[in-house]
């Protein structure tokens, strides 16, 4: 009997000094992985004062993105300028670029992506096509300075409210796009809506190259 005893209250010490047992624990569950991010081209435009990097949405907006590289593989953007620079007050505008006059290098125009079918916005960098009526764009392109979201697509505007078609940003050379937009123009030349934004001395852009 006294054998039992001790021996149950040898195994009740035993009991008392094992540690308890860890707690279980249900692990986090993992972040979820981030949204894949559309895919781009970037294409290096060699001006005669700098070079100027643009990354194109070639997903979100394949149509104009497809255009835009059209020219770039023809060469048909070599030897072309920035010749027109909109100043709408300091620090905001757009610089425009293309073939503008020289109608042998011109493909034919193709169909218009708004904003609101791209989810793009015209923020501060974006290039854009320049255009006439929806579905006139051809090759010539305008890079925004400071942001202008009344240049996006709004169904609820009156009139023409299809906006102008965002097919990319600037992510190298914006300073030189200030300068550019800084350029001095004429003030006699440009007709309609463009006299007096053309540059005096149009900046030639010499290369258009895809790159890495």
């Amino acid at each position: 009997m006294l054998a039992m005893l001790l021996a149950a209250l040898a195994q009740a010490a035993a009991f008392a000094a094992a540690p308890a047992p860890a707690p279980v624990t249900t692990p986090a569950p993992a972040p979820p992985a981030p949204a894949p991010q559309p895919a781009l081209v970037k294409v290096a435009l060699t001006t005669a004062q700098g070079r100027i990097v643009l990354a194109l949405e070639k997903e979100r907006a394949p149509v104009t993105t497809a255009n835009f590289l059209r020219y770039v593989d023809a060469k048909r953007y070599d030897g072309i300028s920035f010749y027109r620079a909109v100043k709408v007050q300091p620090g905001y505008g757009l610089v425009q670029g293309g073939v503008w006059k020289d109608g042998k290098r011109l493909f034919p125009a193709i169909a218009h992506e708004p904003t609101t079918r791209t989810g793009l916005s015209h923020t501060d960098g974006a290039i854009s096509m320049g255009r006439n009526a929806p579905g006139t764009a051809t090759g010539d392109f305008f890079i925004v300075v400071g942001g202008f979201p009344s240049m996006d697509a709004d169904p609820k505007a009156p009139g023409d409210n299809q906006g102008f078609a965002v097919f990319g940003r600037v992510v190298e050379g914006m300073d030189l796009v200030r300068t550019l937009l800084e350029s001095p123009t004429s003030a006699d030349a440009g007709d309609g809506v463009m006299k007096g934004q053309i540059i005096a001395q149009p900046v030639k852009i010499l290369t258009a190259r895809r790159i890495d």
